[in-house]
């Protein structure tokens, strides 16, 4: 007995998948070299951070956490307008989104520097607060550009018109990641208040 199974293979290849891989990869590629040059330019501008001897809350991290706080709120009008299928609103609040999410990696990144110690001993990287903090804040830093490359994926999808109010779960996740690391955030910041 024969049997003659045929399988279809996708044609993963196509020109309008092609072009959205392009797309996302030049945004990305735009979300980080804006978001290094934001911190190269608060060098420039406000020059390297100090870096104290004690454990000292950055001021850049104020204004991330400003950052983080009106990025959560535009893509949750994103999610909203989205639903109730308002393209321009939900594509203005996304991009908004999209903007303070750079903002925010460039911000913190100079708020970073400023954590980093100029010269540590063996002793102070195993005994002192400042290494755990900045590990912490790095950390988390490193899961918000992955939220950032989030929005920057359902932001290329939106222009593949991928959202409307049927289907719109890419936005919702990004939001609900973006709220879950905002609460993180004010988590690490007691942290920080708790070892200051």
């Amino acid at each position: 007995m024969t049997s003659t199974t045929q399988f279809v293979v996708p044609d993963r290849h196509s020109a309008g998948r092609a072009r959205q891989a392009r797309l996302f990869l030049a945004v990305a590629a735009l979300v980080m070299l804006t978001g290094f040059g934001i911190a190269w330019s608060l060098i420039q501008v406000l020059g390297w951070p100090d870096k104290p001897a004690e454990l000292r809350l950055p001021r850049a991290f104020l204004a991330s956490t400003l950052l983080l706080g009106a990025g959560s709120l535009a893509l949750h009008r994103a999610g909203h307008w989205v639903a109730r299928e308002k393209q321009r609103a939900f594509r203005g609040w996304l991009s908004a989104a999209l903007l303070l999410g750079t903002l925010f990696l460039g911000v913190q990144s100079y708020g970073l520097l400023s954590l980093v110690p100029a010269a540590r001993s063996m002793e102070e990287a195993s005994l002192g607060v400042k290494t755990p903090v900045l590990m912490i804040a790095g950390l988390h830093a490193m899961h918000f550009f992955i939220a950032t490359l989030f929005v920057a994926f359902v932001a290329t999808r939106t222009v593949a018109d991928r959202y409307d109010h049927e289907y719109h779960w890419g936005v919702t996740f990004c939001a609900w990641f973006w709220h879950a690391l905002g609460v993180a955030w004010l988590a690490i910041l007691t942290v920080f208040a708790i070892a200051m």
